[in-house]
């Protein structure tokens, strides 16, 4: 079992910075693919980011390609999605999710994800 709390939402201007964070319970941490979602009012949870167990594979939506970058921290338990020159279309909760997977891969559906953390809200203004 693996437990995951978001942080570092806030409300920021277009074109700002944020670092969203997810802490992860659990020593096997290691072991899993983390990925970070997002869900904007009236609209379906989208794929933002991935990152391999290792680190060594990682995909973007091309929406956020470029802009946000997905690191993981395998020593402190925690993924970290470093989004800059936010817009207001960003505007959403965040979530990250994790699946432990043996495979060097990056997961990008709901449905491949085994674990899901509560979300951290992101507004940014116009």
């Amino acid at each position: 079992q693996v437990q995951l709390v978001e942080s570092g939402g806030g409300l920021v201007q277009t074109g700002g910075s944020l670092r969203l964070s997810c802490a992860a319970s659990g020593r096997t941490f290691s072991t899993y693919a983390m990925g970070w979602f997002r869900q904007a009012p009236g609209n379906e949870r989208e794929f933002v980011a991935a990152i391999s167990w290792s680190g060594g594979n990682i995909y973007y939506a091309d929406s956020v390609k470029g802009r946000f970058t997905i690191t993981r921290d395998n020593a402190k338990n925690t993924v970290y999605l470093q989004m800059n020159s936010l817009k207001p279309e960003d505007t959403a909760v965040f979530y990250c999710a994790a699946r432990n997977i043996y495979y060097d891969v990056v997961p990008r559906r709901l449905d491949e994800y085994d674990y899901w953390g509560q979300g951290t809200q992101v507004t940014v203004s116009s």
